[in-house]
């Protein structure tokens, strides 16, 4: 049976906010959409459909929807067929009702990695019941690729380098803080023959880089109940032919077994290179956060990665002013940050989130004025430390997989993800290249090509 595809000259636009989930769920419906003939474009005033992929883990993500939606009202106002679509979080598994009243001009809306409401709405629209049309059916015949949802779009073909793979989607762990669960609904991974499929697909359409993509990414394979871990995914993926890198994300601190340790230790592809939230350096304000270990099992774990993996860079996340925190609290994390020097955090001031337990449970009692000081002195203490482990690689090579040309330079990264610029007139997009670093700042590394 064919499937029912758009007619000719219609275009989608799709803006994300948020994670790196966010992005492969765009990535999937924007595949989706032109494996029905539309066409991708950059500005919403040009589309037939306008699609919002949404972010609400912090409040002024959700401030920015909110002026997103009344900007596409207007252009709705002004073009009644236009087919708006709400997706991700915002949504969320239970929302829609609720949205649905509140932004009535709001066509479909799409749970977190659920395109199928968008399709079957435009299936039930006029649609000419034909093959796909030549253009995309001879794209999919040059990747043998079937599946739309796995064709990348056309703007991401023969450029995209790194491609984000979901493999645990939801959550079922809950802290107070986080709005997630309530959003994404509970965990569940995905089989991993459909995950390597995927992945292989796009090492097909000249990916080089996988990343896989998880709320608790560590915790993936636990609700098969038969043994399988994130570990055992890694060590498949290692052998995907052309893939030249794979990473992962989030990892919480209580399922960094020995066994992934172990597996980013010996896989060459695999890289030395993870996010593991610590959230607070307080053992009170951990427990008030539920996040289930201490801040001396965190240290535990760290001096644990560093003595299996001595060149792994460890990135973090942290929350200042949590409901009650003090300021010696604060000060704990701090010290924290300070004694473990992160590669990288990545810092938050505490936004009250509906339905979490904080938001029912907790007072959200410490004043804006005084986040934004702790955020400070954070962030100044952060700096200067990424300085001083960056100034570690003056006047030494590194090698980098280059992914973009950025303002007449181009970027890469190193297998530990520092940021590399270089300059030179070739095409090294895709390619690993040796830079010799010649100067360094605490966000990046700049250098000349090494021939």
């Amino acid at each position: 049976m064919n499937t029912p595809v758009a007619k000719k000259n219609k275009n989608y636009y799709i803006w994300t906010i948020g994670c790196q989930m966010n992005e492969a769920d765009s990535r999937r419906l924007g595949s989706e959409l032109e494996s029905r003939g539309y066409s991708s474009v950059e500005q919403p005033e040009e589309a037939d459909i306008v699609v919002l992929n949404t972010c609400v883990v912090r409040q002024q993500a959700e401030d920015k929807i909110f002026g997103r939606l009344g900007s596409v009202k207007t252009i709705k106002e002004k073009r009644p067929n236009l087919t708006v679509g709400l997706m991700g979080c915002m949504v969320g598994v239970r929302e829609a009702p609720r949205l649905q009243k509140k932004f009535p001009f709001v066509d479909v809306f799409m749970p977190p990695s659920d395109t199928k409401p968008m399709l079957e709405f435009l299936d039930s629209q006029e649609f000419v019941d034909e093959a796909l049309d030549a253009e995309a059916e001879a794209i999919q015949e040059r990747y043998a690729i079937q599946d739309a949802e796995h064709l990348l779009p056309a703007e991401q073909r023969s450029n995209t380098i790194l491609a984000n793979v979901p493999v645990v989607l939801g959550c079922s762990h809950a802290c107070t803080f986080c709005i997630i669960p309530y959003r994404r609904g509970r965990e569940r991974s995905r089989p991993m023959d459909e995950i390597l499929d995927e992945s292989k697909k796009l090492v097909d359409q000249g990916v080089k880089e996988i990343m896989f993509l998880g709320q608790i990414v560590d915790r993936y394979g636990h609700d098969f109940n038969d043994g399988t871990e994130l570990a055992d995914l890694l060590i498949k993926a290692n052998d995907i032919s052309g893939v030249e890198r794979i990473r992962f994300l989030t990892s919480h601190p209580n399922y960094m077994s020995d066994k992934l340790l172990d597996a980013v230790a010996n896989l060459d592809k695999v890289c030395p290179h993870m996010e593991v939230p610590v959230q607070a350096g307080n053992n009170e304000v951990l427990a008030n956060m539920r996040r289930g270990y201490t801040v001396e099992q965190f240290k535990e774990l760290i001096d644990r990665i560093r003595g299996k993996i001595p060149d792994c860079t460890i990135n973090t996340d942290i929350i200042v002013g949590f409901c009650g925190e003090t300021h010696d609290q604060f000060m704990d994390t701090y010290n924290l940050m300070e004694e473990i020097k992160f590669d990288k955090v990545h810092m938050a001031k505490y936004s009250v989130r509906p339905r979490t337990v904080a938001a029912r449970r907790m007072e959200d009692d410490v004043p804006e004025g005084e986040k934004a000081k702790r955020w400070k002195m954070l962030d100044v203490l952060q700096r200067g430390i990424q300085e001083e482990k960056n100034k570690t690689f003056q006047d030494k090579q590194v090698e980098i997989l280059v992914e973009a040309y950025q303002k007449g330079s181009w970027r890469g990264r190193t297998p530990d993800n520092r940021l590399v610029f270089f300059k030179d007139d070739r095409d090294w997009l895709g390619k690993i290249a040796n830079i010799q670093v010649e100067h360094t700042s605490p966000f990046s590394l700049v250098g000349k090509l090494v021939e």
